[in-house]
């Protein structure tokens, strides 16, 4: 075992020269996310819209309950790194005095599909309301609805909830976990979905940081990166190269140190 963890750190410490010199062959990456974020290994920052729709029978693999302070008993599955981030927040808001429910988590596509039948049947159209079967951002176990105490006993959430402090603290500080406010007030006309001063998505603390400094929905931010990625690759980049290159400069960690004094290496 020792062996072949010496052998792997010094393929690479061999790999990682040829990794830079390669990557100096391309053009540099000025955007100011980093490429292996928008490769999206993970999906947090998969867009969900009617451009865009999940396949019906998409299921993230790591859906987990959720165990934060819930607006009513049922049970609601979340990812499980949204999930973590999801509790820190709602720790933050507390320790601020505000206390946060989840009303509203993951959602199969055959659910979405009963909402959006039942809105079309009592409005006689889309009113923007409930996401098309497929574009619905709960579908993606990432986005989450949270009110205040105050508004689970209402029968139902309207862009007034944006009045209270608890959506103002989560509108500026949402970030700070990995989430963005998903459908703004100025942005109905790109997101095809009304205000939604509740409605938050996990994309990863880098990614949100940047959406949310820009003001950008995600749509917009998914145009934005795709694009640059594009014009980077017309410019003689190869963004999947890059990817791969980067992957192989992660730093070696230690990671262990066994009773007899030996280190174990993550690369």
């Amino acid at each position: 075992m020792r062996g072949f963890l010496i052998f792997s750190l010094l393929l690479a410490l061999l790999l990682a020269p040829c990794a830079a010199f390669c990557e100096e062959d391309m053009p540099e990456w000025t955007y100011p996310i980093a490429p292996e974020i928008l490769a999206n290994p993970n999906g947090y920052i998969t867009l969900a819209n009617t451009e865009s729709l999940l396949d019906g029978d998409y299921e993230p693999e790591d859906l987990e309950n959720v165990t934060v302070k819930k607006a009513s008993s049922g049970t609601m599955l979340m990812r499980r790194e949204a999930h973590a981030a999801l509790h820190r927040m709602f720790d933050a808001a507390e320790a601020v005095g505000y206390t946060l429910y989840a009303k509203s988590v993951y959602r199969s596509y055959q659910t979405q599909r009963t909402m959006y039948a039942n809105r079309l049947e009592k409005v006689g159209y889309d009113d923007g309301v409930v996401a098309y079967p497929g574009s619905s951002d709960h579908q993606t176990g990432l986005g989450i609805d949270i009110l205040n105490y105050e508004w689970t006993k209402k029968e139902g959430m309207t862009p007034a909830f944006a009045e209270t402090p608890e959506a103002q603290w989560m509108a500026a500080h949402c970030q700070e976990f990995g989430f963005i406010l998903r459908y703004m007030e100025d942005k109905e006309d790109i997101t095809k979905i009304i205000f939604e001063p509740w409605h938050f998505r996990y994309v990863g603390p880098e990614a949100a940081e940047y959406i949310m400094a820009n003001h950008l929905s995600l749509e917009e931010f998914t145009a934005e990166w795709q694009a640059y990625v594009a014009e980077y690759e017309q410019n003689g980049g190869d963004f999947e190269r890059l990817v791969l290159l980067r992957s192989l400069m992660d730093p070696v960690q230690v990671v262990d140190v066994t009773g007899d004094g030996e280190e174990e290496f993550s690369f």
